[in-house]
């Protein structure tokens, strides 16, 4: 469920299609996500996992399974 949600936030920053989002995807290398990028996406996992994602946790959240795992962790 939280890979759904945060698949489908990823796919409408990023402008992606479902289907190429995997756990495995690193957000910057495959993506192209640049830093402001990131801050858009975590102030959307902020707001619909109502949690807080600290600055200096961004900079470990590398491919969509570690932002999965910290979701879970902290929901």
């Amino acid at each position: 469920m939280v890979f759904e949600k945060l698949r489908k936030i990823i796919c409408e920053q990023l402008e992606l299609s479902e289907e190429i989002v995997t756990m495995d995807s690193n957000l910057m290398d495959d993506f192209d996500a640049d830093s402001i990028d990131l801050v858009d996406i975590v102030m959307s996992i902020e707001d619909e996992f109502n949690i807080e994602v600290p600055e200096n946790a961004i900079e470990d959240l590398k491919t969509v399974g570690d932002v999965v795992k910290f979701i879970e962790d902290n929901m």
